[in-house]
């Protein structure tokens, strides 16, 4: 007899990637703190902060749609419809906007591709994770999704939607408190940059 994945794995797969998120992002925004934009307060630094805002809006936006479609059914079924016919991790590719968007709040390029790469490395390992929990849940159904489904994509001659969804508000509200907490960097950085005007924070690197 073959042993059904266990749900409790996969769920602790997730609290230790969001552990190790944000003890990751603790020691960027570390770095943030004591490092300064190549140039100062030029028109590009102040440009790359009012663009990673609008992807850190279209992360949230995205992620709260991604919700409307998974809606807690990962463990349940084989989602493919929406952005998952496009994408098989279409939540995690607004992800990783969202973490561009956060590092571009400091104005330097270096801390946006810092944040990107971050998010891509522990959410990749996640991923592989949650793919061979699914591919032992669902076999042959998840091998042919697999097989037509981008990781990342997205690949939007694959898209299929349908005309109706069964939508649970506890998860989106949760989806969407979770995308509103990447705005939280604007205030952080604003004031970091504050103290190292003000001489409270030593400025010891200077990033393009």
């Amino acid at each position: 007899m073959v042993a059904l994945p266990d749900d409790n794995h996969l769920r602790r797969v997730q609290l230790i990637r969001k552990a190790i998120l944000a003890a990751c992002i603790l020691a960027a925004c570390a770095l943030a703190a004591v490092s300064h934009t190549l140039g100062g307060e030029s028109m590009v630094h102040e440009g790359l902060e009012a663009f990673g805002l609008a992807l850190i809006g279209i992360c949230i936006v995205g992620r709260a749609w991604c919700s409307l479609y998974i809606g807690g059914r990962k463990k349940a079924e084989i989602v493919e419809r929406g952005p998952y016919s496009i994408s098989r991790n279409p939540l995690y590719v607004f992800s990783f906007i969202g973490a561009f968007g956060m590092g571009a709040q400091t104005g330097s390029i270096t801390m946006a591709l810092l944040f990107t790469v971050i998010a891509f490395v522990v959410f990749y390992a996640t991923i592989r994770r949650e793919e061979d929990w699914l591919a032992t849940m669902f076999g042959a159904q998840y091998a042919a999704y697999l097989q037509r489904t981008p990781r990342f994509g997205p690949d939007f001659r694959k898209w299929q939607d349908q005309e109706t969804l069964v939508v649970r508000p506890t998860f989106f509200l949760t989806t969407l408190r979770d995308g509103l907490a990447f705005l939280l960097v604007i205030p952080l950085f604003e004031a970091l940059e504050h103290a190292q005007d003000a001489g409270w924070v030593p400025v010891m690197f200077t990033l393009p």
